[in-house]
């Protein structure tokens, strides 16, 4: 008994570590002031997104960037235990009630989840998630007597006198029908891939087009409907969709397929992620085929339906750190480090900025929230800032001025991102191409002292390249045996491995004193040399920084030195 009592508690202290352990991970290690003051901004600027799109039919940031930021919200208020609740829809609500509510959807996180929503569920259909917004429709004795807003679920705006503008929205039913149903309003495209062109803010287009006052007829035309449900219908989803088709809304049995499994999910989420759509899609919808009478329904997400969205082709990322490059020619290019998360698959933890220019323009810190998207499905790439963290830190930027193509010879202070980026150019394919040298090499020789200057290596020996932990004997022979290659590189290869400016086609003399005696004029006179060229050349040759590694090459007895 004692012995089972002993492993309990060790069972329970393990598992309170552990779960304390991911928290810390997971929480911001902010004290209570700072807590409070970022989880406020980014619930202000969560409130300014409702408000404009429900108020004035304008999305200011993508539906992923949004979900992401409100589950974000959540993580914070979890972390620091600020309970809160926040509808979204708090500013949508219109004049005009919704005799059936809309309900929402919950959001299924990831395939897991989905396995765990199917596990206990039968008869499941999976519809598209259409790119849209809501509408009730009301029809007395056949005719369209009123359209409204999804508004809060309970309360929406009127818009019949638009949806009698829509020709997609059936005006007169074949049959003199009192009904009621629910669907999406989207904008008409043609052959849409959503994996390989996005939403194209296609919602936003829609719901820009239906808060206006008079909805233009080109305009109207290019509006399309998917009636998803039919609330007081039959019991079965199969029975719905069929007497819909015969009323006019033939989508909802085109784009409805039955569920026996997860596999069968899968497979319709990534075909309509991949297939020719005339809309965009976010998305697949799972409903059960039956579900509650209509007049138990409420505006919130029902057990009977839930949405499983598209991986994303945006995410949510938070900047650790900004680190600024300095590449071989002087140019800075600013490196965002990011807390690790994953993209398509892919786990991206830094992002480039492309320039200080569009750093300093963003003016991005750690702590903000910035959009990450892929080039080309591979390169991670900075959309934009979402959020900027409240408390600002201050960064020591690099002067762009400070750093040009004959700045860092040495690794002055300041000067050692530029250096590497020297020496890495130097031993790379464009330069000596020195196999078993990479970053990593210069790195390590870096930070024992053992470079002061760009060709301090060519003076190294097996000595005292074995003092330097990480550096065992066969890994000593091989960068010796690169280092003395480096010697028998023809004169060519090594001004290009020095920095040369691009000469184009013109005609090199085998000499560094024949090139270096010539004038600016001379070197414009060569064939595909300009002006600002001949100026670079010129003033390459006479920089006394690079006159001193010509001389430290003569004395090696490089040829052409």
């Amino acid at each position: 008994m004692l012995s089972m009592l002993r492993y309990l508690f060790i069972f329970l202290l393990t598992l309170t570590v552990s779960t304390a352990s991911a928290t810390s991970e997971e929480c911001p290690g902010w004290a209570p002031t700072r807590a409070t003051h970022e989880i406020a901004a980014l619930q202000q600027q969560i409130n300014r997104w409702d408000e404009s799109y429900h108020r004035d039919g304008q999305s200011l940031i993508a539906d992923e960037l949004y979900d992401q930021s409100r589950a974000r919200l959540s993580e914070w208020r979890r972390c620091f235990n600020m309970e809160y609740s926040s509808d979204p829809l708090r500013t949508a609500g219109g004049t005009v009630a919704h005799p059936i509510a809309h309900t929402g959807l919950d959001k299924l996180r990831d395939a897991r989840a989905v396995k765990n929503w199917l596990r206990d569920r039968s008869d499941v259909w999976a519809q598209p998630k259409i790119d849209g917004v809501a509408v009730t429709l009301i029809y007395r004795g056949g005719l369209l007597h009123q359209a409204i807003s999804r508004g809060d679920g309970l309360n929406g705006q009127d818009w019949s006198a638009s949806a009698r503008r829509i020709k997609a929205i059936p005006q007169t039913l074949p049959q003199p029908l009192d009904l009621l149903v629910q669907g999406e309003l989207y904008w008409r495209l043609t052959d849409h891939v959503q994996s390989r062109s996005g939403s194209l803010n296609a919602r936003s287009s829609v719901a820009g087009l239906m808060a206006r006052k008079v909805l233009p007829s080109e305009q109207a035309d290019g509006i399309g409907l998917f009636a998803w449900d039919w609330p007081q219908g039959p019991a079965s989803l199969p029975a719905r969709a069929a007497a819909l088709v015969e009323m006019g809304f033939a989508d909802t049995a085109r784009y409805a397929q039955p569920i026996q499994r997860f596999a069968d999910a899968e497979h319709w989420r990534d075909h309509w992620y991949r297939s020719p759509l005339p809309f965009a899609t976010d998305g697949i919808v799972l409903r059960q085929s039956q579900r509650p009478s209509a007049e138990r329904w409420q505006a919130k997400a029902p057990y009977w339906a839930a949405a499983w969205k598209y991986p994303f082709a945006q995410a949510l990322a938070e900047v650790r750190k900004v680190d600024f490059k300095v590449g071989r020619t002087g140019r800075i290019t600013p490196v965002l480090e990011l807390k690790p998360f994953v993209l398509d698959d892919r786990q991206i933890k830094r992002v480039s900025v492309s320039s200080l220019q569009r750093w300093a323009e963003l003016d991005i810190r750690p702590g903000d929230q910035v959009s990450i998207s892929l080039a080309g499905l591979t390169i991670p790439r900075l959309d934009g800032v979402v959020l900027r963290a409240a408390e600002r830190s201050e960064l020591d930027a690099p002067s762009a001025a400070d750093f040009h193509a004959l700045s860092c010879w040495q690794p002055t202070p300041g000067c050692e991102s530029q250096f590497l980026a020297r020496l890495t150019w130097l031993s790379g394919r464009k330069g000596l191409a020195l196999p078993h040298v990479g970053p990593g090499t210069w790195e390590k020789l870096l930070e024992t002292g053992h470079l002061s200057g760009l060709l301090d290596w060519l003076a190294l020996d097996a000595q005292e390249l074995a003092t330097i932990d990480g550096f065992g004997e066969r890994s000593i022979a091989r960068l010796l045996n690169s280092f003395n290659d480096a010697r028998q590189r023809p004169f060519a290869q090594w001004l290009r491995a020095l920095g040369l400016p691009p000469t184009g086609q013109a005609t090199l003399a085998d000499s560094w004193q024949t090139l270096a005696q010539r004038s600016s004029e001379q070197w414009q006179a060569e064939a595909d040399i300009g002006p600002g060229r001949a100026a670079q050349l010129s003033a390459f040759f006479r920089d006394p920084q690079v006159r001193a590694l010509s001389e430290t090459l003569r004395v090696a007895g490089i040829d052409g030195f």
